[in-house]
């Protein structure tokens, strides 16, 4: 029997790249998930108790899953809105192609654009003594604090998340509707159908799942935004992030065990919203390869 070559059992070197990410992810992702995991079933003793998750339905907590909720379906649906008809009208409008770079570019920066940065940025333009707030006031003499806007309020931070959620609609949905084939179009046109029956019969139908998941998505990256909450209305909204830091960050009052019952609450939301975005993500790609 002729000699079989040896088996090569050296790691190829293109492998090696992938280490500090790999790393990246186990010491920033995997390890605190499962330190959050742990703990949501432990007491501070570290026994196993049901007493942190029975505690996610008193009122007050069930009150700020509720608040966040709200606030991340209003982001989201604004947020799918506006950037599907903004991507529509760069795609499918006829605008100008030298505006599509600049558009994706300034969404693949503000999609990311979050945290206290963001935060300060709506409290120096539309905060109390914010630039357009003062602007507006003294131009016009629209006061908008009188007319109820406050920016430390369910809009107003409403209003802060689209900055990030409009950009990542439009990255997501552009290659959708790039996806749709002129053929279908052109065969639409041939069996008589007009403009709004080609959107209603043919071209909605296979942009749901995208634009669905998506929803998903969004909804998925507002339930999940910390900093920026905390950072703008800080106490002032009852909301699933803010009460999350109230709980672990060390004070008299604070249950660090609670406040992993509640992240692991969120971890569940956050998590199902981004399941049914790949799930409807992979249906669509079906249609638009």
């Amino acid at each position: 029997m002729a000699d079989l070559p040896p088996v090569n059992r050296r790691i190829s070197l293109t492998w090696l790249g992938l280490l500090p990410f790999i790393a990246f992810i186990v010491l920033f992702l995997v390890l605190p998930t499962m330190k959050i995991v742990v703990g949501a079933f432990q007491r501070p003793d570290g026994s196993f108790t049901l007493a942190n998750l029975a505690g996610l339905f008193t009122p007050t907590i069930l009150s700020s899953y509720w608040i966040s909720i709200k606030i991340s379906l209003a982001s989201s649906a604004i947020g799918c809105l506006v950037g599907f008809l903004m991507a529509a009208g760069m795609v499918l409008g006829g605008l100008p192609k030298a505006i599509r770079s600049p558009l994706l570019t300034f969404s693949g920066v503000a999609s990311n654009f979050a945290g206290v940065p963001l935060a300060f940025a709506f409290l120096a333009t539309l905060g109390p003594l914010g630039l357009v707030t003062m602007f507006l006031r003294h131009e016009f003499g629209i006061n908008l604090r009188a007319m109820g806007f406050n920016i430390l309020s369910f809009w107003g931070l409403t209003i802060t998340y689209l900055f990030f959620q409009i950009p990542l609609m439009i990255l997501i949905i552009t290659p959708a509707l790039d996806g749709l084939k002129r053929e279908w179009r052109e065969a639409a046109s041939c069996l008589g159908a007009s403009g709004a029956q080609y959107w209603r019969i043919v071209a909605l139908p296979i942009l749901f799942p995208t634009i669905l998941g998506t929803f998903a998505l969004l909804f998925a990256n507002a339930f999940g935004a910390v900093a920026t909450a905390i950072a703008l209305t800080g106490s002032s909204l009852n909301i699933v992030p803010i009460m999350l830091f109230a709980q672990i960050r060390g004070d008299v009052l604070g249950d660090p065990h609670l406040g992993y019952a509640m992240a692991f609450g969120m971890i569940l939301v956050t998590g199902l919203a981004n399941v049914i975005y790949i799930l409807l993500r992979m249906r669509s790609e079906r249609w638009l390869k």
